[in-house]
């Protein structure tokens, strides 16, 4: 994160200069490396950060290589799922790089629940070599219903490598008696922390100087019942005493008293400008020295500055907890932090608000849009508060942070809306983008009778935003419709959205043409669909929503695909990779998105036949890895290596790569009209496994007699597919009918539909079904059509996938015709299929009838120090979704021997996560070698 605030959060705590070796408390930790979950469990002030942050600073094994730690300084904010994993899964892929990253795609998607988010990182953990520690301080602040469903998945699925360290002040909702039970639990409550009379003299003698007696000892810890931030402030008030037995005999009572006593000697005994220093920052949950000049302003003769302050108390241990290792930013330790607050709210009530607004323009100025308003919150300033929002909504919307603007929409209250029309269809696209859909109908209208009202009667930050709002009102009412199953209202709506957008309100237009898009695609009508899309990109892109181009390209080539438009739709996906690559953002090394364009351009080279592209592009998307990729890419990916796979008659890796697709698939909004289950029926019949093929018509419902639509023109071209593998196995006629009958009725609905793409395939299956009758003339006119069809954009692959059934016709079609033409290429590129197939048929593999190799790659090939068998069979193992634990007991091997075997692919394959390891054995060629021993 480039963020600087937020990086604090990630940062392991530098531990406190004022702390003294405790073995007894060390020695409990120990236990950590033995146990899966640590519980550190005690009120305020017990000392809990820092114990944790000395002992992982202290600890000889805690290497970032050999230990790594992944921690995460949680607040009140992170009480939102999303929040809390998105720091989470950060922290554990900077200790653990690429085991986390994937997964994080995966959450910030929405599209996928926090289960299954977590799956993919307890099986990224579940090989490691090496422990991962992960801490969670100040669990208390983010403990919330969704939170805790998530931490129960975690802990209930935790793999060996995993420790897991809470500290909190109150015990988290986790099945700890089942753990406790287990002997799972380690377990370090306020018993444990409390000092215990030796640990407060060499607290305060040998490491503060007083020269306490034993006497006077054994009061304190009696009267301080070794409260580690009570004998904290007891030490600072001690300084250049000349009572001090007077002053520890001065006060008693609980704990709460013990505290407001002391924190009132602490402040009464510092200088008045380090005092107001205090109150006046006590209010920043942050400090830095920027920060508070701005929020404390230093005296205008010789002042200190605010960082001069803040080291001035980090010097003299005042509870300031430093947040990096530059002590750049810091915090107040927590109960002293309220002990601030407390006093400035008794001393000094009325500058409060000012504070807060102070440390809200610092924020703004700064760019910390999120600061900024909870700061103008906390002061009470709601026409401030709405403006920030108003003003920074944008950009917001640019950066994916609408889960902003919907928890602010919850917060304001309705007065604030009542005359700012921006602002509230601000909220609302907030409230659209996190699914959060009740109630927006009537915020629309709410905002509709706005716009009736005289501008002079609205508060407008942008006068030029509000000019957009009507468009933005008609575009949420074609999402909403959309969403209601009310398509044609839908793409009314987006029209009128359209209509009514000012000249350069182009993200309105962009949009709302791909609602509208969206909606047409969901009817079947791709032209129209196809049309709208073609207005939105430009529009985005103008924008600057690059990455919602990136996402349109990708649909929009489908139509092409389908609409048989193969030069279009491979200029569509070069045209979004160079705009990918032309708007990386600041500090990132590529743009997400940027190796679905390659997937997308290797499908283009597939159809045209050069696989060696094809190869390629899969290879440089692979390499981008997973922080490139959209969180649909992973599976697409795999699609498209099945591909090369089955051309190069390795059908067993093929359907391995098209089972791993089905599981890590994750939909988006566009149709799902080639699904991969239906991918994986077609290798079943090529591999000749016919009873799998038919087994997936019968589950799925796929039949011939079914009605037909777009929707599952894939699925049923499939089973045309397998009718004829089943004619050519059998030689029965019974499936050969059926078969003619059901592409007959294909091709009139896609030829009605416009969908030269389809009619392509299914006139080559015409043809062999056709020919399979003894119906020549027939073959050769279906063949004729598909070839005129193909040859504009230069279709190929198609016609090799039938190479040895095509080849007798294609060849008599080059003979009847004067200029063989594109007949020829096709004869040319065919044959070679078919040569190619004999070999692999002579080779003994699972061959197609007429695969192509894609210029083939010995297994292992390009490897300095190849996998050994075990090896090979761990790393097929790796592709499937079995943890650690499981592989080991399907290898009959013990863990430790999976974990080393993980470590030593890695390291040969050169990957630090499974499915990098997966994603390269398969460029290998490995994974159909391992598969087939």
């Amino acid at each position: 994160m480039a963020d600087p605030l937020m990086e604090t959060k990630l940062l392991q705590p530098s531990p406190r200069r004022d702390v003294i070796a405790r073995p007894r408390l060390a020695g409990m930790l120990e236990h950590v490396s033995g146990s899966p979950v640590t519980l550190v469990s005690a009120p305020a002030g017990f000392g809990k950060t820092s114990l944790l942050a000395a002992w992982m600073s202290n600890k000889p094994d805690t290497s970032a290589s050999e230990h790594p730690v992944a921690w995460v300084s949680l607040d009140g904010r992170d009480r939102h799922a999303t929040s809390f994993w998105t720091y989470v899964l950060m922290a554990l892929d900077r200790a653990v790089p690429g085991s986390g990253d994937a997964a994080l795609t995966l959450l910030q998607s929405g599209q996928a629940s926090v289960e299954s988010v977590l799956a993919g990182v307890v099986n990224e953990l579940s090989v490691q070599s090496g422990d991962v520690t992960l801490v969670l301080d100040d669990y208390h602040l983010a403990d919330s219903v969704e939170v805790a469903a998530g931490m129960t998945f975690l802990v209930d699925h935790m793999p060996p490598q995993l420790r897991l360290v809470i500290s909190t002040r109150a015990d988290p909702a986790l099945p700890l008696s089942r753990l406790r039970a287990r002997g799972e639990l380690v377990e370090i409550r306020a018993s444990d922390l409390r000092f215990t009379g030796d640990e407060v003299a060499s607290y305060l003698n040998d490491l503060h100087g007083f020269g306490l007696t034993a006497t006077d000892i054994t009061s304190l810890e009696a009267r301080t019942e070794g409260w580690v931030a009570a004998l904290q402030l007891a030490a600072i008030s001690l300084r250049d005493r000349d009572d001090q037995s007077a002053f520890i005999a001065g006060f008693a009572g609980d704990d709460r008293f013990v505290v407001d006593y002391l924190a009132d000697e602490v402040l009464s005994r510092q200088p008045d400008h380090v005092r107001r220093f205090l109150l006046d920052t006590s209010i920043l949950a942050r400090l830095t020295g920027p920060l508070c000049d701005a929020v404390s302003p230093p005296p205008p003769a010789g002042g200190r500055s605010g960082k001069a302050m803040l080291d001035l108390l980090d010097r003299e241990n005042l509870f300031l907890v430093p947040l990096d290792g530059r002590r750049t930013w810091y915090r107040y330790h927590h109960l002293f932090g309220d002990v601030l607050q407390s006093h400035l709210l008794e001393e000094r009530p009325g500058d409060v608000p000012e504070l807060h607004r102070r440390a809200a323009d610092w924020y703004a100025e700064a760019g910390h849009v999120e600061a900024a308003v909870r700061h103008a919150l906390e002061a009470g300033d709601l026409d401030r508060t709405a403006d920030l929002i108003e003003s920074s909504f944008r950009a917001l919307g640019r950066d994916r942070r609408e889960d902003l603007l919907s928890r602010w929409a919850h917060r304001l209250p309705d007065e604030v809306l009542s005359n700012r029309p921006v602002l509230a269809i601000a909220l609302i696209g907030g409230l659209m983008s996190s699914n959060q859909f009740e109630g927006v109908d009537q915020r629309l209208d709410h905002v509709e009778n706005l716009l009736s009202k005289a501008e002079a009667d609205l508060v407008v930050v942008d006068h030029g935003e509000l000019a957009r709002v009507p468009a933005a009102v008609e575009m949420y009412r074609a999402a909403l419709a959309l969403l209601g199953g009310d398509p044609p209202a839908a793409i009314a709506r987006a029209q009128r959205a359209i209509d009514v957008a000012v000249d350069g309100d182009d993200l309105a237009v962009g949009a709302a043409a791909a609602l509208s898009g969206l909606a047409s695609w969901s009817t079947g009508d791709i032209a129209s669909a196809h049309a709208s899309y073609a207005r939105s990109i430009p529009a985005l892109t103008r924008a600057g929503h690059i990455a919602d181009v990136l996402g349109c390209s990708i649909a929009m080539a489908d139509m092409e695909l389908r609409l048989g438009r193969l030069r279009d739709a491979e200029q569509t996906f070069a045209h979004a990779l160079g705009l990918a690559e032309a708007n990386t953002p600041p500090g990132a090394s590529v743009m997400r998105g940027t190796a679905d364009m390659l997937v997308g351009l290797s499908r283009m080279a597939w159809y045209r036949n050069d696989l060696v592209a094809a190869a390629e592009y899969l290879r440089r998307s692979d390499e981008l890895g997973e922080s490139a990729a959209l969180p649909q890419n992973p599976y697409r990916w795999r699609v498209g290596m099945a591909r090369l796979r089955a051309a190069e008659g390795d059908l067993g890796a093929a359907l391995e790569l098209l089972e791993e697709a089905e599981r890590v698939y994750v939909g988006d909004y566009s149709p799902n009209v080639q699904p991969v289950y239906a991918s994986r029926a077609r290798v079943l019949a090529a591999s000749g496994d016919l009873a799998g093929a038919r087994a997936w018509a019968r589950d799925l419902g796929v039949a011939v007699d079914d009605e037909l639509s777009y929707f599952r023109e894939y699925e049923h071209i499939t089973l045309a597919r397998v009718l004829l593998a089943e004619h050519a196995s059998t030689g029965s006629p019974v499936p050969l009918d059926a078969a003619i009958a059901l592409l007959g009725r294909l091709v009139a609905a896609a030829a009605d539909g416009g969908r030269v793409g389809s009619v392509i395939e299914l006139e080559v299956l015409r043809a062999i079904a056709y020919d399979a009758t003894g119906e020549r003339g027939a073959a050769l006119e279906a063949l004729r059509h598909a070839v005129n069809l193909a040859e504009a954009d230069g279709w190929v692959r198609v016609f090799v996938d039938a190479a040895s059934a095509l080849t007798p016709l294609l060849r008599e079609l080059s003979t009847a015709q004067a200029e063989p033409g594109y007949v020829q290429v096709l004869l040319n590129a065919v044959m070679a299929g078919s040569a190619a197939s004999a070999m692999a048929r002579g080779a003994g593999s699972q061959a197609a009838p007429s695969p192509e190799p894609a210029a083939p790659v010995e297994p292992g090939v390009g490897l300095v120090d190849p996998l050994s068998d075990r090896e090979l069979d761990v790393l097929r193992l790796l592709g499937s979704d079995l943890d650690g634990p499981a592989i080991a007991r399907q290898l009959v091997v013990s863990l430790n021997t999976v974990r080393t075997h993980t470590k030593h692919i890695y390291t040969k394959l050169g990957v630090n996560n499974r499915r990098a390891a997966i994603s390269r054995a398969h460029q290998l060629g490995l994974l159909g070698r391992s598969g087939a021993r």
